[in-house]
Order: structure tokens, then C-alpha cells, then sequence
């Protein structure tokens, strides 16, 4: 491990590049400016297209589903105003690359026009007691995106890609550390019977494959109850705090009020002397609950049950394994590595999943049992109801890991458990697994 070590560690910083840089997925984005302000301003780059339509958006959502296109920029026309708020229409959640390129091209585009109206009105005023900082401030832009999914049937529903990485991003660490928690657990508690010779009384009753098992179990299931008490706990919480605030929520559906924010803006009159602003209103208070209420809970904690369920049962036979097979726990840190670094490596390329939940190293990364618990659980916060299929063929390949794992594991207990004051190798490792008997 002296040597492998340090090939391993460079293996989990420089892999993940490799596959960013290998990444050749284009996207191509169809464009309808109604307001003439944006008309080829949106360049093309390695990874998305542009091109721009000329149908309304009626015709161009009806034909969206059989254009092939990867998503649908929609910027409404406003009267006497520049848009500050535009729509992104897609098939699945919208990847955030994407959409935060989009927005940097409005805001960019908006502040050109902000300063040209700004220059003009200072010749006509002949004002000079404007410092540099008063026109920067009054020419900074910030546009909203907003995404909706369209789904089977035409049927809109709004999405929020950035509550989708959050929740992404949190389940897979808490599925991480739930599995180094409870596995190193199992571990220490196998090192602790066999250092203090109890488990030659426990060997006399039971078999080794038995014990191992009901440790696992037992262990297992104290964090399935502190999981569960947590999310019970934790929905009373946010059940209250949401209808604390029903009260205050504007009525109207999410569509209307979509469609409401796309038509404000500046005026003329208020163009050049707009000043960047950020407001608390009733309208931000109620897409926050609105962001929160579009999650299902329910989807993500059924299969996050599941995912930490066998996630764990996956590693904690190898911790027992490793428990098994050494006198004391300084001597578990040869046999530590190989196994955390799966791990490790999940959580690395989480950054990339998140940014290409649908892409080919995320399908390859979901279905590998060593990496799935944490990969599957952040691609399932973007919401991957129609891909049934890859839910189970992942949950199927981590049960059929659980349990070649479990017969590996159970060879190296059954004689690791009763070997003492010996340095096992590798080798040593390996002669166990073929024993028959």
C-alpha cells in the first residue's frame, strides 16, 4: 500500500478530470426573442447550439417533444421595458451549465442597454454630479430563468434545478457518512470481541457467518431507526413552518403568477436610473415554498431508505471482513483504503453528476454498486420518474453486490476471527477466500 497508495490517491483526483474532459455531449437550444433585444447574441460554445425560431410559442411548445432540441429559450416580449425574467422549457431538469450560461448572456446584454439609455440621458440632462460607481450600480442587470418541464402529454410543471442539487448533494454525503459511521462501527465492535477473546465463548454457540450477520443487522438497524426518527422529526418541522406561511402565499397557479413576472420590467422613465435592489417580497417568499412543495419527499425517501439500506450492507461486511482479519485497529489502515476510495471517489465526481445528472459517466457511475449508494441518490433528486428502468437495474446490481460481497466478507471472518498475533497480507488474504472449508 506504500506504493499503491499514492496511485490510488492521484487515480481519484485525475480520473474525475478525465472524464469531465471526455464529456462530448452537445446541446442545442432553440431561441424565440420576442423582444428583439437578444437576436444572435447567444454564441455557440463546445457544449451547447443555438438557433433561433420564428413560430410563436404555442407551435413551438407543440413541436418541442419531436424537435430532438435539448431545450426551449423562451423571452416574452415587454412593453416600454427590457426583459429582466425569460423561460426555459425542457424535457428533463435543465442542466445548471446551461442554464446559468443563458443568464449571463441576458444580464450582459441587459446591461449594454441599460448603459447606451443611461449615456443618452446624461447628454440630454447634462447631469455631471454622477460618480462612476452611481452608473455602475444603475447599469447591473439580473435576469430570472425560469425552467419547466414538459412532460408526456404536453403537460408543464416547474422545475427548480438548484433545490435539485441541494437535495442531491445532501443525501449523497448523508448516505457517505451513514455508511463510514455505521461500517466503521461494525468494524470496531468485531476488533473489540476478538481482542478481548469474548468471541471464542460467542464462536462456541454460533456460527461465524451467523455472527457476522447479526452484527451487521443490529448495527444496521440502530441507524435506520436515528434516520427515520430524523425525518419524522424533521417533516412535523417543515409541515408546520409551510403552513405557518400558507396564509401569505398570493393565490393564483404557478403558471399565472410564471407569466405575471415575465411581464414586469423598467420603464423608460425608470431605465436609466435603476439601481440594483434586492427585496424580500411576498412573490420570493412564495417561490422558496413553492421550490420546497415541488420536491417529493416520499419518491426520495423511499429510495433513499433503500440506498442506505444496502449501501451500508455492502460495505459493512467488507468492515467486518477487515475487523476479522486484524488484532488491533492501527492495523486496519492497509486494508481501509481500497475500500473508502469508491466512496471518496463518489462524492469527488458528484460535482460532475450534478451538472449532467442524464449523462453517460452518471448512468455507468449509478449502476456500479461501489458508487451507485451515493451517485443513484443525487441523480434521483432531478427527478427520474420516467427512467424506472435504471432504478432498478441499479437497486438489482447493489442487492446482487450485497451479496457476493457478503459471501467474500464471510470467507475472511470464518478464519480471521480466530487468528492472532499474525500480520495478514494480502496473500495471506487470498489463501483464505479459497479455502473450501
Amino acid at each position: 500500500m506504500t506504493i499503491l497508495g499514492p496511485l490510488l490517491m492521484a487515480a481519484i483526483v485525475i480520473v474525475p478530470v478525465y472524464m469531465a474532459t471526455m464529456s462530448n455531449e452537445v446541446k442545442t437550444v432553440s431561441v424565440i426573442d420576442e423582444s428583439g433585444f437578444f437576436f444572435g447574441k447567444f454564441k455557440d460554445s463546445e457544449s451547447i447550439k443555438f438557433h433561433y425560431l420564428v413560430s410563436d410559442i404555442w407551435s413551438a411548445k407543440a413541436s418541442f417533444g419531436k424537435s430532438g432540441d435539448y431545450a426551449l429559450l423562451f423571452i416574452p416580449k415587454t412593453e416600454l421595458s427590457l426583459p429582466n425574467a425569460a423561460i426555459l422549457y425542457s424535457k428533463s431538469q435543465v442542466n445548471l451549465n446551461t442554464k446559468a450560461y443563458i443568464r449571463n448572456v441576458m444580464e450582459k446584454r441587459v446591461g449594454e442597454l441599460k448603459l447606451e439609455a443611461k449615456i443618452k440621458d446624461l447628454k440630454l440632462s447634462d447631469d455631471a454630479k454622477l460618480t462612476t460607481d452611481d452608473i455602475l450600480r444603475s447599469i447591473k442587470a439580473s435576469v430570472d430563468i425560469s425552467t419547466i418541464k414538459i412532460g408526456d402529454g404536453g403537460k408543464e410543471e416547474k422545475s427548480y434545478p438548484e433545490v435539485s442539487m441541494i437535495l442531491g448533494m445532501f443525501s449523497g454525503i448523508l448516505i457517505y457518512f451513514f455508511i463510514f459511521l455505521f461500517g466503521s462501527q461494525v468494524m470496531r465492535g468485531v476488533i473489540e470481541e476478538k481482542t478481548s477473546r469474548i468471541i471464542e465463548v460467542i464462536i462456541s454457540s454460533v456460527k461465524p457467518f451467523q455472527l457476522m450477520i447479526g452484527k451487521i443487522t443490529g448495527i444496521g438497524l440502530v441507524g435506520l431507526t436515528q434516520f427515520l426518527l430524523w425525518v419524522i422529526l424533521t417533516g412535523t418541522i417543515v409541515t408546520i413552518g409551510i403552513s405557518a406561511f400558507s396564509s401569505k402565499i398570493k393565490p393564483g397557479t404557478a403558471t399565472e403568477q410564471l407569466m405575471q413576472n415575465q411581464t414586469k420590467g423598467m420603464t423608460a422613465m425608470q431605465l436609466p436610473n435603476a439601481a440594483d435592489s434586492t427585496k424580500v417580497t411576498g412573490e420570493q417568499s412564495n417561490e422558496v415554498i413553492n421550490a420546497i412543495e415541488s420536491i417529493d419527499f416520499f419518491f426520495v425517501i423511499r429510495y433513499f431508505i433503500f440506498y442506505f439500506i444496502f449501501g451500508y450492507l455492502f460495505y459493512a461486511a467488507l468492515f467486518a471482513a477487515i475487523g476479522s482479519a486484524v488484532d488491533s485497529e492501527a492495523d486496519t489502515q492497509q486494508f481501509m483504503l481500497p475500500i473508502t476510495l469508491p466512496l471518496v471517489f463518489a462524492i469527488i465526481m458528484a460535482q460532475y453528476v450534478i451538472q449532467e445528472p442524464n449523462g453517460t459517466w452518471a448512468f455507468w457511475l449509478s449502476m456500479i454498486p461501489f458508487t451507485s449508494p451515493v451517485i443513484m441518490m443525487i441523480r434521483l433528486s432531478f427527478n427520474m420518474g420516467n427512467d424506472f428502468w435504471q432504478i432498478y437495474l441499479s437497486m438489482s446490481l447493489l442487492v446482487l453486490g450485497f451479496l457476493a460481497n457478503t459471501w467474500i466478507a464471510s470467507k475472511i471472518y470464518r478464519t480471521g476471527i480466530l487468528m492472532y498475533g499474525k500480520k495478514v497480507s494480502y496473500r495471506e488474504l487470498w489463501k483464505w477466500l479459497k479455502y473450501r472449508n
